[in-house]
């Protein structure tokens, strides 16, 4: 098998080889918009050649910090909202066992990595600091501009922790910045500080940044494997180049949505089985939505927990309207397993005692696709050979170079977020930010 293999037999019942054909000649202007840079938003494509011309003078300065942090700290606290965080989680918890944060310190091989900064809850930070307790811990703050209101307020938090607990000088060995290059307010903070620094790239937006040091810093701390990772992405841009449907998947995979789409099928749900998956369906969500959801348009990106989520929602994607199609993410070979025991039950499981539990779950989620495709749901699949670093990156190119390619196809800027600014400005006046005044008492008389 190959690293990656994308399945669309299952939509055979829906969209016919014709009209995948007639998709050819819009592909091939997707493909030049975004090759050629002459798409809308093309200085924000910079994360296509990510994987092949990253710095690697900072690449060398990611893995020392990491090595610095595992050395000192027992916790990191990541500090970051949107593409500054869930790319890192969705890794983490891909490459690790499930309940690898929980595991107590004496059974760790690398820090535990906490995620803040995400929401406006105090409670949810007074959770994190109990966890830490009395550990040594470090922080990376990651923010563009570094006024983000959820991560700054957690910033504010944490720096004072720190200097509580080391003093100022003590603190600022452990305060990693990842900001702008050149402008911004953590920029310009860092800098009178003396923050160690990494770079949020200019050409690459929050949501592709994971193979940045965004995503690479945090990934790297937790044990994860950030040379595979890259290589894995690397491969995937050297193969996921040809602009003809035939020798694409991720082509493919965007043609087939903007077919669905047209048809009425405006739900994806990506679909998983296996629980260290789930938080890969929360970075693809935000690549999705914020790419293609503008201008009235866009599939409303979703996700599917199974076999969990057959047993609350799983009724409605059998019988409900059938507006919403799936993507299966898989892994072929299973990371760990378990066989079924054999014992005198009245349970009548006695058919499946000495069998696998990966073999009950893959034949679950065979049995689902085909329920689901017989009662109206189209249904493809992409299918990773393995659940490691390598393919991890190889997945994730995938998944971004394809919504490049849909957003293009659906008459949209696939690389801006317009609409993200409407609740921070109302946020802002309620708030009663210095500038927002005619807003505030807008809004207040509204409320």
């Amino acid at each position: 098998m190959s690293t990656l293999t994308f399945d669309a037999s299952k939509l055979a019942s829906f969209v016919s080889e014709d009209e995948l054909a007639m998709m050819q000649p819009m592909v091939t202007v997707a493909d030049e918009l975004l090759r050629k840079g002459t798409g809308v938003g093309a200085a924000y494509t910079d994360w296509l050649h990510l994987p092949t011309a990253y710095d690697r003078e900072e690449f060398s300065r990611i893995q020392a910090a990491a090595k610095k942090i595992q050395a000192d700290s027992k916790v990191l606290v990541v500090i970051g909202i949107g593409g500054s965080y869930l790319g890192a989680r969705a890794a983490l918890d891909f490459l690790n066992d499930y309940f690898v944060n929980a595991y107590a310190d004496s059974d760790r091989d690398y820090p535990q990595v906490l995620f803040v900064g995400n929401n406006i809850s105090g409670q949810y930070l007074n959770s994190v600091l109990k966890v830490i307790g009395e550990r040594d811990f470090s922080v990376n703050v990651i923010s563009k501009s570094g006024t983000t209101t959820e991560p700054a307020i957690a910033f504010r938090v944490f720096k004072q922790k720190l200097e509580e607990k080391y003093g100022v000088a003590g603190a600022r060995e452990r305060i990693y910045a990842t900001t702008d290059a050149n402008k911004g307010a953590l920029k310009s903070f860092a800098d009178a500080e003396g923050f160690e620094k990494f770079v949020v790239p200019d050409g690459v937006g929050g949501r592709f940044s994971v193979l940045t040091a965004v995503g690479l810093l945090p990934i790297a701390v937790g044990g994860g494997d950030i040379e595979a990772l890259l290589a894995g992405a690397a491969q995937a841009e050297g193969e996921l180049v040809s602009a003809k449907l035939a020798e694409n998947p991720a082509y493919q995979y965007a043609a087939y949505r903007n077919i669905l789409y047209r048809k009425g099928y405006v739900t994806e749900l990506l679909i998983n089985y296996e629980p260290t998956l789930v938080q890969f369906g929360e970075w693809w969500k935000q690549l999705q939505g914020e790419s293609e959801g503008k201008d009235g348009k866009g599939i409303f990106p979703a996700t599917g927990n199974f076999s969990t989520d057959l047993h609350s929602f799983g009724q409605y994607i059998q019988d409900g309207r059938r507006n919403l199609f799936e993507t299966l993410l898989r892994v072929t070979e299973p990371v760990s397993d378990v066989v079924i025991p054999e014992m005198d039950a009245e349970d009548g499981l006695g058919y499946l005692q000495g069998e696998t539990m990966s073999y009950v779950n893959r034949t679950a989620s065979d049995g689902t696709m085909l329920a689901h495709v017989d009662g109206g749901v189209p249904n493809m699949v992409v299918e990773l050979e393995k659940q490691d670093a390598y393919h991890l990156g190889y997945v994730i190119y995938f998944f971004e170079v394809a919504v490049a390619i849909s957003g293009y196809l659906n008459g949209i800027n696939p690389f801006d977020q317009p609409g993200v600014e409407a609740y921070k400005r109302n946020m802002f006046g309620l708030l009663g930010k210095p500038g927002y005044e005619e807003l505030t008492a807008e809004l207040r008389a509204r409320l």
